[in-house]
């Protein structure tokens, strides 16, 4: 650092509260587990979660008017460059708001610009469709072009190569329209709103002639929406509205389609690796993650998927990819995948066979009672995202009447199944799952 950065006043401002911010997380952190230590709450956990919940309603509330003082102090003084001033806003100027608003910045900074906004981008997709549809190949690419118009306004047409991908919804007896690959040419993306990608999976509408099945495409979109908000160690998304013109004379659609963000590129936005092994130990997962993870599926009424094991012939995991920043433990579980969760109700999805659910609107938790002291946090988290979740449907303005009434009730029965520590104890720690 430059003399001259060095003497700037306002430099050590910025530095001095970078300081009190970490001092204030620190302290936070350290309440907690002593709360979370007590004798009394060693089996149930939940009390320490009441305690601790009020204790940061009382930080909140107090931050909330030291705030207040603290925009005051620094309007006044700061721009005379007092140096009593900026002391004095040293002091107060600390609020949650402004480091939730410092870590949201630095996601969306790190994160491509194709999935840094949620508004869908128009696209038009020209591609030999009824040869597409008829091979299914899962290997061999066809010629294509991708047109779209980003938030700018201008046009812009590429190359691309399509094929069809994924298991259950590549076969033609489950859906006439199949998920699709989308493999760009990275040179002629350079400067647009799809700078960096490659390869993209692009999640479709199954059937061609069902406004049902375009509106599981936003409810899956919905899925991914819900674990993006919960951590940033989450696959990114967009919503599409796509022209496919079949350059073989099938007539032309319009459908909603999402595309999601490359698996290497979550690694390495979140400074790990992601890792291709055949299985992993549940004591090899990173605890918090893992029960981040059990209890969003939980919340979306998911039982297809595994965070230890794979499909035969495949990397591990079932429904969910690993990443590591070391390249040991702890694994770092990534979900996807979830047309098959009550929250979307496929037509064609059951629960799985191993578990006895009647439906997939049923819920099951899976998480791992050697993980319930963790609970209390985890159920937390949920209830501080309670307004953004909710936000996703309500934004979404192409969801019919059905679909968010449906989401709507079905995101409340959860809610109101974490609203107090005996509910939650009731469907989480009462039903966790025992290792042998």
């Amino acid at each position: 650092m430059s003399g001259r950065a060095a003497s700037d006043p306002k430099q050590k401002f910025l530095d001095l509260r970078a300081i009190r911010i970490d001092r204030v997380q620190d302290r936070r952190k350290h309440q907690f587990m002593r709360l979370m230590a007590e004798p009394s709450c060693r089996k149930f956990p939940w009390t320490a979660a009441v305690y601790a919940a009020a204790a940061r309603l009382i930080t909140r509330a107090a931050n909330v008017i030291i705030g207040l003082i603290a925009s005051t102090l620094i309007q006044k003084f700061l721009t005379k460059k007092s140096l009593i001033g900026m002391l004095l806003a040293v002091l107060f100027a600390i609020s949650p708001s402004a480091e939730t608003q410092q870590n949201d910045s630095a996601i969306s900074q790190a994160i491509a610009p194709l999935f840094a906004s949620h508004s869908p981008l128009q696209v038009t997709i020209e591609a030999p469709l009824t040869t597409l549809m008829k091979d299914r190949l899962e290997e061999d690419y066809l010629d294509a072009t991708f047109t779209f118009t980003g938030d700018g306004g201008a046009e812009q047409t590429v190359d691309l190569k399509v094929r069809t991908r994924g298991s259950f919804r590549r076969m033609e007896k489950h859906c006439n329209f199949s998920l699709i690959r989308l493999n760009f040419r990275k040179k002629q993306i350079v400067n647009t709103e799809l700078s960096g990608q490659d390869k993209l999976k692009l999640v479709t509408h199954c059937r061609n002639n069902s406004p049902r099945h375009e509106q599981l495409v936003l409810l899956e979109f919905i899925a991914y929406r819900i674990f993006q908000v919960m951590t940033d160690k989450s696959y990114g998304v967009r919503l599409l509205q796509v022209n496919y013109v079949d350059t073989e004379g099938a007539k032309p659609m319009t459908k909603f389609a999402f595309v999601i963000e490359d698996d290497d590129e979550v690694a390495e936005r979140v400074g790990m690796k992601l890792l291709k092994v055949p299985g992993v130990r549940n004591e090899d997962l990173d605890r918090g993650q893992q029960n981040l993870v059990n209890v969003f599926q939980y919340l979306i009424g998911n039982t297809d998927f595994s965070l230890i094991k794979a499909e035969p012939g495949k990397d591990c995991c079932h429904n969910s990819d690993l990443m590591s920043a070391t390249g040991g433990p702890p694994f770092t579980p990534l979900p996807y995948d979830f047309d098959f969760a009550g929250l979307v109700n496929a037509p064609y999805a059951e629960p799985h066979p191993r578990y006895d659910l009647r439906s997939v609107r049923h819920r099951l938790y899976r998480g791992l009672c050697g993980n319930n002291e963790l609970l209390p946090d985890t159920i937390q988290q949920y209830l501080d995202k309670k307004d953004a979740v909710y936000a996703i449907t309500a934004e979404l303005d192409m969801l019919s009447p059905r679909s968010r009434r449906d989401v709507t009730s079905y995101l409340d029965a959860f809610y109101d199944g974490i609203s107090s520590p005996e509910k939650a104890n009731a469907r989480f720690s009462g039903k966790c799952v025992e290792l042998p």
